[in-house]
């Protein structure tokens, strides 16, 4: 591996040779003259090593020293000091400086203790790096998906996540749009503070409005205490506006200024109240044609579609449907004490020919079910709900309008394949194709599997 190592010296020779030395140890060098200079290319260099004398000019190495160990904390530092000032080196290791060096250099020496240095540095990226991908499997650990489609989301949640923008996520019922509120929470910067879901389409309009914003005592029959409502339980947190399409225009209005000024009053008070949150929303609707309907306002909609995240209904990502059977089976045996290990593979096929009217959840149901109802260790058709085993639409392949020759292809061959049980010679002879050219499309459509 080559890291990036910083010399910071203010004599030029001394500066110039060191990094002449590092170099031929098969390391890139970057020079600095002085402790501003190196803190400058900090800011915008990815650097594995310091090596900074002490007395310099502007800003010394003490200073410099300081400042990495607090704002780079895995980033070793090697001080150079002369013989008449080791004692400050010694308190430069305190202060947490790796190591020192005397002056005039021993090369042998330094090519040494750079490989210790660097050896600590890798060992601290590959636990950052270990570290960040536990944390990114524990922020969607809930999501299961390998198709194209899913992986585009999640990039989408990954970039838009740390920002302060507005996300409004859209998809028809039963795909996971909470799933993917929750992660794009759990990866901001607010993931230690409130997140605060509230379902619109649960609640009534005077309900929504007061659980949205709180009341004061005596502001309706019945209100007989104040209420925080949930935008101020949220602050500095994120709130997760769920069905968003059905919320009455006066509540609508509300939410707008919200967005717009942070501020709102509760219900029947005049004191005004700022709130820092921020909003997560969702909605199985055509916002779009509620606009022209006008039961939707135009100016809110685009204020909450500043990142919009469409998840496409499970019909049009089948490559998940294994991956979620699989977690599903797992998730349900466990939970009803039954050894259930797999599907068979006429059962897989009825999965994969089925259109899924109610998405994942509709599969979670059904494979609970097919637990559920198993007489053995793999799940038959038999175990299947009716819905499900008895579709009349088993023999036939669903292909969306506007899709590619390449998506009818692969589909075409998936369902086939199921359809014999994964036997490669039969489904190829049902496909008029030869053997061949069906592994290297198998290959191809990632089918493989």
């Amino acid at each position: 591996m080559k890291f990036n190592v910083l010399v910071v010296d203010d004599e030029k020779n001394i500066r110039a040779g060191l990094g002449k030395a590092i170099e031929l140890d098969g390391h890139n060098v970057v020079l600095a003259e002085d402790g501003r200079q190196a803190l400058d290319l900090l800011e915008h260099e990815e650097i594995d090593l310091i090596i900074a004398d002490l007395k310099m000019p502007r800003v010394s190495g003490e200073e410099l020293l300081r400042r990495v160990v607090e704002s780079y904390p895995t980033l070793p530092v090697i001080i150079l000091t002369g013989h008449g000032t080791i004692e400050t080196a010694v308190q430069a290791m305190r202060d947490g400086a790796y190591d020192f060096l005397t002056k005039p250099v021993n090369l042998d020496r330094l090519s040494l203790l750079v490989k210790r240095a660097l050896s600590t540095r890798e060992l601290a990226l590959q636990h950052r790096a270990l570290q960040e991908e536990l944390q990114q499997k524990r922020q969607f650990a809930s999501i299961i998906g390998k198709s194209a489609e899913m992986k585009r989301i999640f990039d989408v949640v990954r970039q838009v996540a740390p920002t302060r923008a507005s996300v409004l996520i859209t998809g028809e019922s039963g795909v996971g749009k909470e799933l993917i509120a929750d992660a794009v929470h759990q990866m901001s910067n607010r993931n230690d503070k409130p997140f605060v879901k509230v379902h619109c389409a649960a609640l009534s309009e005077s309900l929504l409005e007061s659980e949205l914003f709180g009341h004061e005592k005596g502001a309706f029959t019945g209100a007989v205490a104040r209420k925080r409502g949930r935008f101020e339980l949220a602050h500095l947190g994120s709130i997760f506006l769920d069905e968003i399409g059905e919320i009455a225009p006066s509540v609508q209005i509300k939410i707008l200024r919200v967005l717009q000024e942070k501020t709102f009053e509760r219900v029947g008070g005049e004191q005004t109240l700022e709130v820092d949150t921020r909003i997560i929303s969702a909605t199985n609707k055509d916002l779009k044609q509620e606009i022209e309907r006008g039961t939707f306002r135009e100016d809110l909609f685009y204020r909450l579609n500043v990142v919009n995240i469409h998840i496409p209904p499970l019909r049009e990502r089948k490559e998940d449907i294994p991956i979620l059977v699989s977690a599903f089976i797992k998730e349900f045996a466990t939970e009803n004490e039954k050894p259930v290990e797999g599907i068979d593979a006429k059962a897989r096929a009825l999965l994969y020919t089925y259109s899924w009217p109610g998405n994942v959840r509709e599969l979670r149901n059904s494979i609970e079910s097919a637990v559920v109802m198993a007489k053995g260790p793999i799940i038959t058709p038999d175990d299947l709900p009716p819905s499900v085993a008895s579709d009349t639409e088993s023999n036939y392949v669903r292909v969306q309008l506007g899709a590619t020759l390449a998506d009818a292809e692969k589909e075409l061959i998936r369902a086939n394949l199921a359809a014999n049980n994964g036997n490669k010679s039969r489904t190829a002879e049902v496909l008029g194709i030869g053997r061949k050219t069906l592994h290297r499309k198998l290959a191809e459509y990632g089918l493989e599997a």
